[in-house]
């Protein structure tokens, strides 16, 4: 694992020591790599989201489009 420094001002450490103390951190690295990752899959969801968005439309998912799932669903072998 490597390891980081990071400066910041006496009010964030503060915030910072506040958050593990009260959400249950062992350590200020914990918190902040837990934010980090929250990060991530924001930014993930928000390319889902576009490429999404960007595609071509789709039918609508009305009833006779379950039926065809359940269809296919019934279809499938076993095993």
């Amino acid at each position: 694992m490597s390891t980081m420094n990071i400066s910041l001002p006496d009010s964030l450490k503060s915030f910072v020591d506040e958050q593990v103390d009260q959400r249950g951190y062992g350590t200020s690295s914990e918190y902040v790599r837990e934010l980090i990752r929250k990060d991530q899959d924001r930014l993930h969801l928000r390319s889902l989201l576009l490429a999404g968005a960007e595609s071509a439309a789709a039918p609508p998912a009305d009833d006779a489009y379950f039926a065809m799932l359940r269809d296919r669903v019934r279809q499938r072998p076993r095993g």
